[in-house]
């Protein structure tokens, strides 16, 4: 049999376009976390932990409602539309979050920023996922993570730059008159502005995905763009699979279908993974960085930079994971990450407990930014782009996409509380019993999906 030709640099084209949803993704998420010791002074929420995780959290109601939203607008108006309104959400945010001088309206944008953060990251790894051939779809998918992490990297180069006048033991109030207290923070989320108009342009020239083109009918237009991908070989056997999975369905969703014994393993095995993803804690680790390092005796200047040590090593494990992805193969890098995760946590919990400082503290978050980066953040978008039907991928999407949002929500919202009655030691003891918990869910449940079609997958 002869072995098909990919149109490699085609797929690469469509897949980095779909994937700068996963680069705002990464930047709107985290640039508030360096903004945080000049917009808290701002708007004097210092001295209040439940505002503080409101500021924090926000934007989260609004990733609930994109990712809730995605799965009707995904089935109903393809893949395309979405990401070129989450790109326009992206750019409205940017640029009002910096130019507001109260905290009301700096929530509302936070929102707006949220409803795109919600959209993307539904949407991006789900149209990556139906446009990739089999052999290549755990690296292409992870793509998005990559962009993701490089998305957080350069909002933490960003405030770092942005911020590198701050001096160590500065009081309150000299932050606050400073230029970064007035105006830095602003800039931070005002350089968002260029990608998110990039990402709106170059979404009206990609094409829609031939899964979703399959599903409502669209034939040709399903063929032409498999053609583009893999060939006319390819786009007739392509074709021929797609239709066999979903026969008997229509491109309404059935809502019955979702509670179906076929679907609804699926469907919470896809819910835990993306709800442990954000248990598993890393990402208060990037929100809440200047508590994490102050605790360890790190100053706020020393804080942006151990920032951006953090985000260069997420960078460098991202990279190795998406050449183990297809390799190594999902299961075994769920299973790495989380029992590697809960090893770190009780290791970090004890040092904070036993209260040293510096260089032990910031290693032992680089490790557990190591693990997560090559396990954990990738894998999991890979495997709940892959593991739903065809005819629901989009709600079943935006379902699993949901829960984690509201796991984050949880995470984000409970850190400093948990943080004033557990300690650093007791917070993070939590979170490794949690991924202890999480190891074992996946060794009993998470089968391995490597090197299969997604109706290979389905018919599983």
């Amino acid at each position: 049999m002869k072995k098909t030709t990919f149109n490699n640099q085609f797929i690469l084209g469509i897949t980095l376009v779909s994937a700068m949803g996963g680069l705002l993704f990464g930047y709107d998420w985290v640039v508030i976390g360096g903004a945080k010791p000049f917009y808290e002074r701002f708007f004097d929420i210092t001295n209040s932990p439940y505002m503080q995780g409101w500021a924090m959290s926000s934007a989260l109601i609004g990733c609930l409602f994109g990712a809730l939203s995605s799965g009707y607008f995904s089935d109903k108006y393809g893949r395309k539309l979405p990401l070129i309104t989450a790109a326009a959400l992206f750019t409205i945010a940017a640029i009002g979050t910096g130019s507001v001088n109260q905290f009301t309206p700096f929530i509302l944008f936070r929102l707006i920023g949220g409803l795109g953060i919600g959209l993307a990251s539904a949407i991006s790894p789900m149209y990556i996922a139906e446009i990739s051939p089999a052999e290549m779809r755990g690296r292409l998918v992870s793509i998005n993570q990559l962009t993701i992490v490089i998305g957080i990297l350069a909002a933490q180069v960003v405030n770092y730059l942005i911020a590198d006048k701050v001096q160590a033991g500065a009081t309150n109030e000299f932050i606050l008159n400073s230029w970064n207290g007035q105006n830095g923070w602003r800039w931070m989320f005002w350089a968002g502005t260029v990608p998110a108009v990039v990402f709106f342009v170059l979404s009206f020239f990609i094409p829609e995905s031939p899964r979703f083109l399959a599903k409502a009918g669209k034939w040709k237009e399903a063929s032409a763009t498999l053609q583009r991908i893999g060939g006319a070989a390819y786009a007739i056997q392509e074709q021929k699979d797609i239709a066999e999975t979903l026969k008997g369905t229509d491109s309404n969703i059935d809502w019955k279908v979702l509670k179906s014994k076929k679907v609804r393993p699926l469907l919470i095995l896809g819910i835990v993974l993306a709800v442990f993803q954000q248990w598993c804690g890393i990402n208060v680790i990037f929100n809440y960085a200047e508590e994490v390092f102050t605790s360890a005796g790190y100053s706020v200047g020393d804080i942006l930079f151990n920032i951006v040590i953090t985000g260069t090593v997420n960078l460098v494990f991202c990279l190795l994971a998406m050449r183990m992805v297809d390799s190594w193969g999902r299961r075994k890098l769920m299973l790495l990450g989380s029992v590697g995760l809960a090893v770190i946590y009780f290791l970090l919990g004890g040092s904070y407990y036993f209260e040293l400082k510096g260089l032990v503290i910031l290693l032992l978050v680089m490790f557990a930014i190591a693990t997560y980066s090559m396990t954990l953040a990738p894998i999991t978008w890979v495997v709940l782009s892959e593991i739903f039907p065809n005819s629901i991928r989009g709600t079943a999407m935006a379902i699993a996409t949901t829960a984690l949002w509201i796991a984050c929500f949880v995470l984000t919202y409970t850190f400093p509380i948990l943080n004033k009655m557990l300690h650093a030691s007791g917070t993070f003891w939590l979170y490794g019993l949690i991924c202890f918990s999480g190891f074992l869910f996946i060794l009993k449940k998470l089968p391995e999906t490597k090197g299969k079609s997604l109706e290979e997958i389905e018919q599983m």
